[in-house]
């Protein structure tokens, strides 16, 4: 029997990376996406290798940047060259500004940059995966059919000042995920958003002593970094259809952060 495809975006590394290393490791066939970087890609697709629990396990790169559509359209055709079939498909690329600046500040270029990759980038994306399975009508090899996974963040009800282009980009991520969860009930396919913390990766190398100190001060209950594999077993969960009975579900994997205290 064929192994099901997972297809992450952004998977060179990151969230990404520990995505597709966790579902090596569950037995899924892997489609890495990248955008610039391909040495970081190989090294996904070696580290998924040494990881597979099965030497059936098939793992490729693909480069795109899902903010054009030709690059999307073309990925889509690569992917299923080579594999024949996606079974899940994981939103998770996305970058943050490249200047954090405060609101009356925020340029144009950023904003466009930003919701192009994190928001408009994930929905067409969508739309063309989407497309394929009620085009094909091909049988889901997954538990409770074909998965869409977004990948958003707590900036989607968190509001940052300095960063505002990247909150408005998740909390858009949201009202797609309830979008296609509405859609796509009938059909049997289930969507799902995933809301990282804190997590310890490149994008807050940065800022990793502010974070340090407001972890250790109780800003998240459990007082940790996330890590990737913690968003990796997130994704497993659900494409191994632990959620039979739910679609449109959010799923906060942030040590407790969304939790209102006094």
């Amino acid at each position: 029997m064929s192994l099901p495809v997972l297809l992450i975006t952004g998977a060179s590394r990151g969230l990404g990376r520990g995505i597709a290393l966790h579902a090596a490791s569950q037995g899924y066939h892997v489609a890495i996406n990248y955008a610039g970087n391909q040495t970081a890609a190989e090294e996904t697709a070696r580290l998924c290798r040494e990881a597979a629990s099965s030497s059936q396990q098939e793992f490729a790169i693909f480069q795109a940047d899902i903010s054009r559509s030709s690059d999307r359209q073309r990925m889509v055709v690569e992917v299923l060259s080579r594999f024949g079939r996606i079974d899940a498909l994981v939103n998770n690329a996305g970058i943050a500004p490249r200047v954090r600046a405060d609101l009356t500040e925020t340029s144009e270029e950023s904003f466009d940059e930003v919701l192009n990759i994190n928001l408009k980038g994930p929905f067409f994306l969508t739309q063309s995966v989407v497309n394929h399975w009620l085009k094909t009508k091909q049988p889901p090899l997954l538990q409770g059919g074909f998965k869409v996974i977004f990948i958003s963040s707590i900036s989607a009800y968190t509001a940052s000042v300095n960063r505002g282009e990247y909150c408005i980009s998740k909390a858009g991520l949201a009202m797609v995920t309830q979008l296609f969860a509405t859609r796509l009930a009938e059909q049997g396919i289930q969507v799902f958003e995933i809301r990282p913390g804190i997590m310890e990766t490149d994008m807050t190398s940065g800022v990793k002593d502010k974070y340090d100190k407001l972890l250790a001060e109780g800003l998240v209950p459990q007082k940790r970094w996330g890590q990737p594999q913690d968003i990796g077993q997130a994704v497993e969960a659900i494409v191994s259809g632990k959620f039979p009975f739910s679609t449109g579900e959010v799923f906060n994997v942030d040590g407790g952060f969304h939790l209102q205290r006094l």
